[in-house]
């Protein structure tokens, strides 16, 4: 197939046009480089099946030849990202969203959208399942996120209702995993950076919050699977393996021998109490589940992390 992935020079899309390549495919990755870089895409240069297209896709979108599918990525995902460009945050889940779904009606493409577990907001109900709402601040920081992946998943299913698209909506949940960025803010490269450098690892709140880390090879295979099924809605694909951060600190500081310890901070505000899939809908719909466990996967992450610091 001939594929299109906004967002491709991004963290989860430069592992997703890796993965399609490998598959045969031909590949269209397209990014603005607000948050992504091609240091993640450097690697596939040269080859005749990949092609890197700089655009923003909250403007037109326009791809000669024929288009399978569209997989939409392109969105800052952290919350450093996202406090930073917010007009830019909901601008690429509305209008990017909008555009997107524009060129796979054109080309008649198969459409999948990479939603967040943050449309359940400060969840009420835990684990989240698909069937759950949510529990979003409109006009929190966060809500630039939240609200931005939470209009693409309406905009992408009345472009199923009303033009008969194929359409796919896969909630990730937090993936982590080489190529993040080092700067990126959330839990994983914050705690890593800092473990390398000695340094304590900071810690909002008490550290009692919980979270569930989803490797990026097993977050990529959930989404492919939702790709080539026949679910319109919403699904889940993250770890339900579920820990608090606290815990997390500890064994981050223990694989990397860091003895800098753990400082407290205060809580950002709406930051969730707990994140946790339900993933019983891709157990059974699409017979997946995680295979990376935490430790095998951490131990990946920071040694690509120690390989672009050049700590080695």
């Amino acid at each position: 197939m001939r594929i299109l992935v906004t967002g491709g020079a991004g963290f989860i899309g430069s592992h997703l046009c890796d993965r399609l390549l490998s598959e045969g495919h031909t590949v269209i990755a397209m990014d603005n480089l607000i948050t992504g870089s091609t240091d993640n895409i450097a690697h596939l240069a040269g080859n005749r099946r990949f092609l890197f297209v700089e655009h923003d896709v909250t403007n037109y979108i326009y791809v000669e030849g024929h288009v399978d599918a569209v997989l939409h990525f392109a969105s800052p995902a952290s919350p450093v990202d996202y406090l930073n460009y917010p007009i830019q945050t909901l601008k690429v889940g509305a209008l990017g969203t909008h555009k997107a779904l524009g060129l796979a009606k054109a080309k008649n493409a198969r459409f999948l959208l990479a939603s967040t577990s943050e449309v359940y907001g400060d969840p009420l109900i835990h684990p989240q399942p698909e069937e759950y709402w949510g529990n979003v601040n409109p006009v929190g920081p966060r809500g630039v996120y939240d609200e931005a992946k939470r209009f693409a998943e309406a905009m992408t299913m009345a472009y199923h209702r009303y033009h008969g698209l194929e359409t796919r909506i896969v909630r990730i949940f937090n993936t982590y995993g080489p190529r993040m960025r080092i700067n990126d803010g959330r839990v994983v490269p914050n705690f890593i950076f800092q473990a390398l450098h000695g340094q304590p690892l900071t810690i909002y709140g008490q550290g009692e919050q919980t979270r569930s880390f989803c490797y990026v090879s097993d977050l990529v295979e959930g989404a492919l699977r939702l790709l080539n099924s026949d679910e319109n809605d919403p699904t889940n694909i993250g770890n339900p393996t579920e820990m608090t951060i606290l815990e997390f600190a500890t064994l981050v500081n223990e694989i990397t021998g860091n003895a800098g310890g753990i400082v407290f901070k205060p809580l950002p505000e709406d930051d969730p109490k707990q994140r946790k899939p339900d993933i019983s809908k891709a157990r059974a719909l699409l017979d997946w589940e995680p295979t990376v466990a935490l430790r095998e996967g951490l131990v990946a992450t920071i040694a690509d992390y120690r390989r672009r610091l050049k700590l080695d």
